[in-house]
């Protein structure tokens, strides 16, 4: 497996979004924001539609757009909680956008299409270190802000009362998810970014009893379904982001399982 660059390539890549999607995923659960990276993820496809159409690499549109629509989301919506209504609009004009870039192109949009599912087998070097440096900015960031934004995560209000201002952490966590999200999506696609983005986060908010171990189960779940995905679609002839998606969907359900089976063998 590992004699092909496509394969080191997919590794190397993939691990690092795993890492990096299981780290904000956490906080995205923690403050009930999946909505947040769902719409960021299609905005990204809007900016790559775009990015096809003047001439220039998809994964720059992607990047740009996921960054502004973020800052945008953040800036209308003060609190986390009431944000739905700003996510949705600027959702809807941003899918809007993307027909609109996807009309006016002549060719067929290969680059644009296959960010909807992902294409984590044709990643090359040169995105491998775009991944890299992107994803060291994020883990950088966070660790900076960790303590304040697990403050204002979990109760804004008090956050608040001791100096903090959510409104700039919320926008600053907007980014994050855009910077994640962009680069989760050569992995898993657009339509699939639940999969490492909340999914692996929702496992762990489960089974951990603090956010430090809510946060290393996350990624430990994103990374063992990144890996596992790859190595099965090495010789079963499916979609890596398939396998992907579906290996963290089984844990999910075994641990929302576990409590019925515990309580079903009490009572016997």
């Amino acid at each position: 497996m590992f004699r092909y660059d496509f394969m080191l390539h997919a590794f190397e890549a993939g691990t690092i979004v795993a890492v990096i999607a299981g780290m904000i995923g956490y906080f995205i659960v923690l403050r009930r924001s999946s909505f947040a990276a769902h719409a960021l993820s299609h905005v990204g496809f809007t900016g790559a539609a775009g990015a096809v159409l003047i001439g220039i690499n998809p994964i720059f549109g992607l990047f740009l757009f996921t960054m502004g629509g973020g800052l945008f989301i953040g800036i209308l919506g003060r609190k986390a909680e009431s944000r739905d209504v700003q996510i949705g609009t600027v959702l809807a004009f941003m899918l809007g956008l993307g027909v609109l870039f996807i009309s006016l192109y002549k060719g067929y949009a290969t680059e644009a299409y296959s960010l909807l599912f992902g294409e984590i087998l044709g990643i090359s070097s040169s995105n491998v270190l775009i991944t890299l440096i992107a994803g060291i900015i994020v883990a950088v960031v966070l660790a900076c802000f960790y303590r304040p934004l697990l403050f204002v995560s979990l109760d804004e209000d008090v956050a608040e009362a001791k100096g903090l201002s959510a409104f700039w952490m919320g926008i600053l966590f907007m980014v994050l998810i855009a910077a994640a999200t962009s680069i989760a999506v050569q992995v898993v696609g657009v339509l699939l970014i639940f999969s490492l983005m909340v999914t692996p986060a929702a496992i762990a908010e489960r089974l951990a009893s603090k956010p430090s171990q809510g946060i290393f189960i996350s990624v430990l779940v994103a990374v063992l379904a990144t890996w596992l995905g790859l190595f099965i679609s090495f010789y079963l002839p499916c979609p890596v982001s398939f396998f992907i998606t579906a290996i963290v969907f089984l844990i999910y359900i075994l641990v929302r399982l576990v409590p019925y089976v515990r309580n079903f063998s009490f009572q016997k």
